[in-house]
């Protein structure tokens, strides 16, 4: 496939919601749309069942990343466009970026793409969305807001035949200064089951917006990935979102009130 691409009716790529907000958290949500603008809407052999699957997209990420947005006043940055097309959450130089295989599901119209084509693709989703991060980070640095890095997600109750017990996960790497008080705080509830760095971990090539925006740039960090069995109607999105916002708020405010002082 070349880039000769009809964009009639392509929306933009990227979203921000509440931009000026001025909440301790920075939301982020890789995967939160299924939109397969033209032509991928034809050309990627993708099914419509497919494409209201995982391998699409994370359903519920969205609807708990704009309920914390409004309950933190939070900034939110998100895409509008499938992962299939093309992975926000990937290096560019990854095979993955535009996979051919998404768990057991063949992608025939991601393979053997001409450098053109993914570039184009890059410059189409990619680039804008980690760009929007940047800016909205840059302007609360501007305007003094230290921020913190939350990435909301979700995964599959199966992945290739094997259940997965937790309903959240929190995946960190090198940063635990979220990760650690959250999952105290998920833990202390006594109704869950938490995994840390289940079901992924940072070693599974599933960490680089969170790395990029936040540990590189030495902010307080933190994945979250929900079972989608658990955020299938908007009240259970507000549960979680209700959940985990006194938690995230509560590690966030700690973790920046000490950075300043130390700074002070």
């Amino acid at each position: 496939m070349g880039s000769n691409h009809q964009n009639g009716g392509m929306s933009r790529a990227v979203e921000i919601v509440n931009a000026e907000g001025a909440g301790e958290l920075v939301l982020l949500c890789d995967h939160a749309s299924n939109h397969f603008p033209p032509p991928y809407d034809q050309c990627l052999g993708v099914s419509d069942e497919e494409k209201s699957a995982h391998i699409s997209w994370d359903p519920g990420a969205l609807g708990v990343a704009m309920a914390l947005s409004k309950a933190l006043d939070a900034p939110l940055v998100y895409t509008t466009v499938s992962r299939l097309v093309i992975d926000c959450n990937r290096e560019e130089t990854r095979e993955d970026l535009t996979p051919c295989l998404s768990e057991l599901t063949e992608i025939s119209g991601n393979k053997n793409l001409s450098e053109e084509e993914r570039t184009f693709r890059i410059n189409l989703v990619h680039r804008p969305f980690h760009d929007a991060i940047d800016k909205v980070l840059a302007l609360r640095a501007d305007k003094g807001l230290p921020s913190a890095v939350v990435s909301i997600h979700t995964y599959t109750p199966v992945y290739k035949g094997k259940s997965r017990p937790w309903e959240i996960g929190l995946i960190s790497e090198n940063d635990r200064r979220l990760a650690d008080p959250v999952l105290a705080g998920l833990k202390a509830r006594g109704d869950l089951t938490v995994g840390d760095n289940e079901p992924y971990a940072p070693s599974d090539g599933v960490y680089y917006t969170v790395r990029r925006h936040g540990e590189d740039n030495s902010l307080p960090c933190l994945m979250i990935e929900i079972r989608n069995d658990e955020v299938r109607t908007a009240n259970e999105e507000l549960h979680w979102a209700d959940v985990l916002g006194p938690l995230l708020k509560s590690a966030a405010k700690t973790v920046l009130r000490k950075e300043v002082a130390d700074h002070a």
